[in-house]
């Protein structure tokens, strides 16, 4: 016989349309609070109120602040600007009518101009229509585009003739594509021209026209292609990174004088730069004393053998920041430095993302150790929390008390979709979008 305790009292078993009307309203107040929270985290993206505390993003703070999957972060995020322009949509969700399932599917593809009938579709229909219409929407644009980079692909051209006062003349037409390579590739020329130029021994005008400083860059370009003797394995996917270190002693040092090393390639970093790439293992370096003798050079395993590596990895699992999620293309770093007489020990070392590291040396943050643990100071003096703020928890009637405070109507069919189970044409659908661009 099964009885429950005189003590306990059986919850009474509501109607099912109760329950239903129960968990659709509660759904529409979830979506006007989405909504609010939207705005909410716009604005404080605007106001970069996540910087300074040595976070990457807004995102970031997303994932760390309120416990949110750094995907799922980045897309409210994007939505939350993308609504900024769309009114209309924006509506729909502040008042309930529509999921952010929805909504995160129109903001893909949404414009002034199409809005109001991706609105329909969505009134009309589930998350999954939406969801199809944009994939396949999206879809038509992206075989549209790749016609047209076909199109362009073949009309590319470069040709050149020499003028009749010895000059040589460039004419091209270059693929979206190709344009950009070769703009980047001029302009990361230029920019090391100019630290070149800046040099009073090179006596070089600062008048100089950007378009002779370009072809002064185009130049460089071709010189370093042909001089560069590993160009051949650049060109078939070999080591394009590998950064070779001239410093000493006094530059690495934590109270050195040193002012800064010397790349390779002639350009110079200061000392606190120069201190995170020694401190990275994947760096060539050769280690000088004052009268510019070789002391030590560093091979890429000089810092960390294979084996220790491998129980940094497994142990901090990626970049130990605290809010960081970077797991891959991290480097490893020597709480105390190396050069300051910090061993090369797993209990020594800790990984950090390239952005983080950068902070470390060169952005004033402090690193110790407590309790075993990495504890990390901004310049400020404020240290950085550890972990998610949960201060708030969930409340259903402060939640719609706060929705009815804006006047928002909600009630059980707020948000129910006048779906009645028929199919969507979508061809139609589809074409009924593009009319409106």
């Amino acid at each position: 016989m099964n009885q429950y305790p005189a003590t306990i009292t059986p919850t009474p078993v509501r109607e099912l349309s109760t329950l239903e009307d129960e968990i659709t309203e509660l759904a529409a107040h979830i979506n006007a609070a989405t909504y609010r929270l939207l705005t909410l985290i716009r604005e404080y993206d605007e106001r970069q109120g996540w910087g300074g505390g040595g976070l990457k993003s807004c995102a970031h703070w997303l994932n760390w602040k309120c416990g949110i999957n750094l995907g799922a972060a980045r897309e409210k995020v994007r939505v939350a600007h993308a609504l900024q322009h769309l009114p209309h949509i924006s509506a729909a969700l502040r008042n309930g009518r529509i999921s952010f399932s929805k909504v995160r599917a129109m903001t893909r593809v949404a414009t002034a101009q199409n809005e109001d009938y991706l609105l329909m579709i969505a009134d009309h229909g589930t998350a999954a229509h939406v969801e199809r219409l944009v994939r396949n929407y999206r879809r038509v644009q992206r075989s549209e585009a790749l016609e047209r980079d076909k199109q362009l692909h073949a009309l590319r051209e470069f040709n050149w003739y020499i003028d009749d006062d010895g000059s040589y003349v460039l004419r091209g037409r270059l693929s979206p594509e190709q344009g950009a390579r070769v703009v980047q590739a001029l302009d990361t020329a230029m920019g090391a021209l100019h630290q070149e130029q800046r040099n009073p021994a090179e006596n070089v005008s600062a008048e100089t026209p950007v378009a002779a400083k370009r072809a002064d860059a185009l130049e460089r370009i071709a010189d370093t292609f042909l001089i560069n003797s590993d160009s051949a394995a650049t060109i078939k996917g070999g080591d394009r990174c590998t950064l070779h270190l001239h410093t000493d002693i006094s530059t690495l040092s934590a109270d050195g004088d040193g002012a800064e090393s010397e790349l390779a390639n002639g350009g110079h970093v200061c000392a606190e730069t120069s201190r995170r790439l020694a401190c990275d293992c994947g760096v060539v370096h050769w280690l000088e004393n004052s009268e510019g003798t070789a002391l030590d050079i560093g091979r890429r395993t000089r810092s960390i053998p294979p084996a220790i590596r491998r129980a940094l990895d497994r142990r901090d699992g990626g970049c130990r920041f605290p809010g960081c999620t970077t797991r891959h293309h991290v480097d490893a770093h020597h709480i105390q430095h190396w050069a300051d007489g910090g061993e090369t020990r797993l209990e020594n070392l800790l990984l950090l993302c390239r952005h983080h590291h950068r902070l470390v040396h060169e952005g004033g943050y402090a690193l110790t150790i407590e309790s075993n643990e990495p504890v990390f100071t901004a310049p400020n003096g404020k240290r950085v929390p550890q972990g998610p703020d949960m201060r708030f928890s969930g409340n259903v009637f402060a939640l719609t008390t706060a929705n009815q405070r804006e006047q928002i109507d909600i009630d059980a069919a707020t948000l129910v979709p006048l779906w009645h189970g028929d199919k969507m044409d979508d061809g139609m659908a589809v074409d009924g979008l593009i009319r409106r661009e």
